[in-house]
């Protein structure tokens, strides 16, 4: 199968690089948004002076940059500078299970737009293991130099835009058929969100429909069971010890609940993944789960099994321990009201005050629903 069959929504092979790199070099408004986001308080006068500047700095950067592996070369030092300034502390656990040889199907919890599959790929990357290629939905890709830049580091399109059930079929069967061609024909791992769109109350389920979109590119004499097993599913946990975007998931959580519906402004995402990018996290951990080799019966067992694996491999962070304990008064069972606490205590209650009263149970929710999902599922 030629991959000419996806080159709307594939990632950009080797000899597209350059000439997207040069694109982008000449967009102003790429330079721009780089400037802003490098220097937040330069606006202005000054932020046009800075403009060349920062353009010239990335020619420089970039130059002689002809390949993916290339780029994200230069990506992974970004990387590295953004987690040194924005966490405290970055922990990875589970990569001994897997076999570096055959390529996962990573299916993770989602609370970032962008962090969550950047956080995967650097575990991966600083650990000698190939990086993924990243689903994302074509919802985000509003200015063309966001689409370009993403497909630069392996990401490729999930066309959730289709109107219609034939276009929305047909959306289906070309996603499904090209994480089947990447995993299978060419080896190349790939990351999917258990969910569409982030959990923004903190309350981390997998949409049995994304397991039903994987079986659409099932061969019609393979069984079901044989078909998610070649696709060599593996759960992902990631866990923050702070949301950069707490504040904002509140917010649109209340206005959903007392509104029945909530309006992005334009290009709210793309502002989301800046903000993201810079702001403190705290503590990050990444967990990689035991590859799904059972035989499942359908999408319903397979998403209860990637449940499992996300919750019981979640690192539960101090800020979790503190909001429960807010909510229900005491500390939650096995934990101890330790300096770590204390400290998070402090921290949570700064971030509630500065909300609007009625969007400060949203918040304290969103930290304290892992250790009570966690509960849930281990409910009889």
């Amino acid at each position: 199968m030629s991959q000419d069959r996806f080159a709307q929504i594939r990632p950009y092979n080797d000899d597209e690089v350059r000439g997207v790199l040069d694109r982008l070099l000449r967009n102003a408004e790429f330079t721009a948004a780089l400037t802003r986001l490098r220097f937040p308080r330069a606006g202005g006068a000054l932020g046009a002076l800075l403009r060349p500047i920062v353009r010239l700095y990335l020619r420089r950067q970039l130059a002689g940059v002809a390949s993916v592996a290339g780029f994200q070369k230069v990506v992974e030092k970004y990387m590295t500078a953004m987690i040194e300034a924005s966490t405290t502390e970055f922990t990875v656990s589970g990569l001994e299970r897997l076999d570096p040889a055959r390529a996962c199907l990573f299916i993770g919890n989602h609370r970032d737009i962008a962090l969550d599959p950047a956080f995967v790929n650097y575990a991966l990357y600083a650990n000698g293991r190939d990086t993924v290629r990243i689903a994302i939905g074509d919802n985000l890709l509003t200015k063309d130099y966001v689409s370009d830049l993403m497909r630069l580091n392996k990401s490729f399109i999930v066309r959730r835009g289709a109107k219609g059930p034939r276009q929305m079929l047909a959306a289906l069967q070309e996603l499904s058929g090209y994480i089947r061609h990447s995993l299978l024909e060419e080896r190349s791992s790939i990351w999917i969100a258990q969910r569409e769109g982030r959990a923004k109350d903190g309350w981390d389920r997998t949409e049995p429909a994304i397991i039903k979109m994987l079986c659409i590119s099932k061969a019609r004499e393979t069984p079901i069971a044989g078909h998610l097993r070649a696709l060599n599913i593996v759960p992902v946990s990631i866990s923050y010890e702070w949301d950069p975007c707490d504040g904002a998931k509140a917010r649109e959580l209340y206005l959903r609940a007392s509104e029945g519906d909530y309006e992005k402004e334009e290009h709210e995402d793309v502002a989301s993944i800046a903000h993201s990018i810079t702001s403190p996290k705290g503590a990050v951990h990444v967990s990689f789960g035991e590859p799904l080799d059972a035989d499942f019966a359908g999408p319903d067992e397979v998403a209860a099994e990637i449940d499992r694996q996300v919750l019981a491999l979640y690192r539960v962070h101090p800020s979790n321990v503190a909001a429960l304990r807010m909510l229900q008064g005491r500390l939650p069972e096995g934990f101890a009201d330790d300096a770590a606490v204390a400290a998070a205590d402090a921290e949570l209650r700064a971030r509630l005050e500065a909300l609007p009263a009625p969007h400060r149970p949203y918040l304290l929710a969103m930290y304290a629903n892992p250790l009570l999902n966690r509960a849930a599922l281990d409910a009889p």
